[in-house]
Parts: structure tokens; C-alpha cells; sequence
């Protein structure tokens, strides 16, 4: 327990002030590891205060609209799991009476939480000792332990969950889970750790070995797609705009955005003028189009790479499903649409 010992002594000297540390309520620390996943503290933490903010309790959170909570998450990505979190909210509310599962077994039932959010809650809301694998811990044990295995596969994952519950110290989940995901976004960073400073100096493996960069291995490569896309904002003589939400499932799922020309392959410019100028929108057809950016801005996915233009459509009519810009900002939009939308016509 030397391992266990040091790094949870490393965590009480070393943590930081984060607001979701301060309490037990299984409603927050649920918020905070829903938000957190595949985000970074500094970027999550003012979603989390939002959140708590405009929903101090799952009540609340159940009782919103989904445009309503698609809005607080715009930006944060991911867009499923603000679904994900409304829909267990609401399930909560309705079948369980607003009462957390108090357990590591039953909260993995609830939609949107897998085996480490399951282990977060539990560990953090009831010291129930189970243990957490996310990618600090990964890293942490990859290179303490010299494991060289493919964190990628289903089967060395399980052999991290058992490493990491045979050295969690009984009736320590909290504070264990806490200090080792603390220790890896702290101290045993990805990139160029200082490991001069570290407490596990003298016994490191990935150290020793001089394996510290090539650890945790990852083999599998995600494959990445590209895509383009050409929004049209309608702007009818009111200056109103059309807008539409996203229906097809993929990203941006109920999100708004702008009538939309998509391909896989890039177009020569003058080839998607001549396309947008067959444009028509309810029987009526713009009089003028302007391309408002040059060049493609570029928006990274996790598994896409976007490549985005907008065109203004100008019509000298007015036309019924047009909103003004007011309204139209108060929707949820992709992050990459509203900044534009920010940029060029607030």
C-alpha cells in the first residue's frame, strides 16, 4: 500500500479547489463527471456552475426543455450526453422519485453513465470502494507498473480495473479515486512530465526504462472523415433568418443550423455558387449571394474533420418561417454556427 499511501498524501497537499470536491450530493457529482468526460477541468467548470446555477436540483433539470439544456451545453461538444443527461434526469424524477441509485451496480442501469462514471458517483457519494480507470489512471499505472499493453483493448482495460481495485486502500475510494485522477492531470501528464519532481521517482518503471513518452500504448487509430459543408443563411427583406434543427442522427442531434449544401469532397467554388444559385426556398429564389468567408473554416470532431463556408441569400420577400436575429440566438446552435453567427451579425 506504499503506492496508495503516497499518492493520496500527494493529493491532500496538492489538490485543487474544485466545487464538485466540497460536496456528496450524487446530483452534482453526476453533473460534474457527465460534463467532465472528455473535457478539461478549466473549459468544464464554468458548464458546471451554469448548470447548478440554472438547475440547482435534478427537479429542475427534469422539467427543462431539452432546447433549454442543449443550449447551456452549446460549445462543450459531445452533444449525447446533455441528452443523455436530461433524459436521466427525467427518469430519475418520474421512476425512481428523485432518489439517486445509492450503489455502483444500479447507477450503471442509468442512461449516459458507464462503468467510470458509475465508479465516480459511487466512490465520491458513498465511499463505495470501487475503483475508477479513466485516462489519467491509465497513464498513471501504464508507467508506474511499465504496462505496455493496448489500453484500446476490452481485455487490457480489465486488467487496469483489477490493478487499480487490489491497490485501493479500504474505505479510501474517495480520496484514492480523487488523488490518482488528480496525480495524472497534475503531475504525470501526457506530454514532457517533470519527473525530477515526482513522488514516484525512485520506483517507476516507465522511469527506469526510459518508456515515459511511449506510455500508456494506444494502437487502434480512429478513423477520420472528412466533410463539407455550405450553409445558406437565408436573410428574407424583414432581416429575418431561416434557420432548421438537425433531425438525422449523427452530429449535432436536435441542434439548430442554417439550410445546409453537404459533401464529402471538396468543390470548386464557382461549381457551389452555380448549385446555390439554383437554390429555391418555398417557390422563391435570392436575388443576391454573397460567400462570407474565405477559404474553409475548419471545425475538428473527434472522428470528423469539417470544413465549413457560409453563403448570405438575400430575398426581396418576406417569408413566414424566418426569424429575427434575437430569437434566433436564444437556439441551440453547434458552437462553430454560433460564433459565426456572433462574429458577422451581432
Amino acid at each position: 500500500m506504499i503506492f496508495s499511501n503516497l499518492l493520496i498524501n500527494w493529493y491532500l497537499q496538492n489538490k485543487r479547489s474544485l466545487p464538485w470536491r466540497n460536496t456528496k450530493n450524487p446530483y452534482k457529482i453526476w453533473l460534474s463527471e457527465i460534463i467532465l468526460q472528455q473535457t478539461k477541468v478549466a473549459q468544464g467548470l464554468p458548464y458546471y456552475e451554469l448548470f447548478v446555477l440554472k438547475f440547482p436540483t435534478v427537479f429542475d433539470l427534469a422539467n427543462a426543455s431539452e432546447e433549454d439544456v442543449l443550449k447551456c451545453w452549446q460549445g462543450l461538444g459531445y452533444y449525447s450526453r446533455a441528452r443523455n443527461l436530461h433524459f436521466t434526469a427525467k427518469y430519475i424524477v418520474e421512476e425512481l422519485k428523485g432518489v439517486f441509485p445509492n450503489n455502483y451496480q444500479e447507477l450503471l442501469k442509468l442512461k449516459g453513465v458507464g462503468e467510470y462514471t458509475a465508479a465516480a458517483i459511487a466512490s465520491f457519494s458513498y465511499n463505495e470502494d470501487v475503483a475508477v480507470v479513466d485516462g489519467n489512471v491509465f497513464r498513471v499505472l501504464s508507467r508506474f507498473f511499465a504496462i505496455d499493453l493496448d489500453i484500446s483493448e476490452s481485455k487490457t482495460k480489465k486488467e487496469f480495473q483489477k490493478l487499480a481495485q487490489s491497490l485501493l486502500p479500504i474505505k479510501e475510494a474517495a480520496n484514492f479515486n480523487q488523488a490518482i485522477m488528480e496525480f495524472g492531470a497534475m503531475q504525470c501528464v501526457p506530454k514532457n512530465p517533470n519527473c525530477t519532481v515526482c513522488i514516484f521517482n525512485p520506483n517507476c518503471g516507465a522511469l527506469q526504462n526510459k518508456t515515459v513518452d511511449q506510455l500508456p500504448v494506444k494502437l487502434k487509430k480512429v478513423k477520420v472523415t472528412k466533410r463539407y459543408l455550405n450553409y445558406l443563411i437565408l436573410v428574407d427583406v424583414n432581416n429575418n433568418f431561416v434557420i432548421q434543427k438537425r433531425t438525422n442522427k449523427g452530429i449535432w442531434l436536435n441542434l439548430y443550423e442554417f439550410p445546409l449544401i453537404e459533401g464529402l469532397e471538396e468543390t470548386k467554388i464557382e461549381n457551389t455558387i452555380m448549385e446555390i444559385e439554383n437554390f429555391t426556398f418555398k417557390n422563391n429564389k435570392p436575388h443576391k449571394i454573397t460567400l462570407l468567408n474565405d477559404g474553409f473554416i475548419k471545425h475538428k470532431l473527434s472522428h470528423q474533420d469539417l470544413h465549413i463556408r457560409f453563403f448570405k441569400l438575400d430575398f426581396n420577400k418576406t417569408i413566414e418561417e424566418a426569424k429575427p436575429l434575437s430569437e434566433i440566438i436564444k437556439f441551440p446552435f453547434p458552437i462553430v454556427i454560433y460564433n459565426f453567427i456572433e462574429a458577422n451579425f451581432l
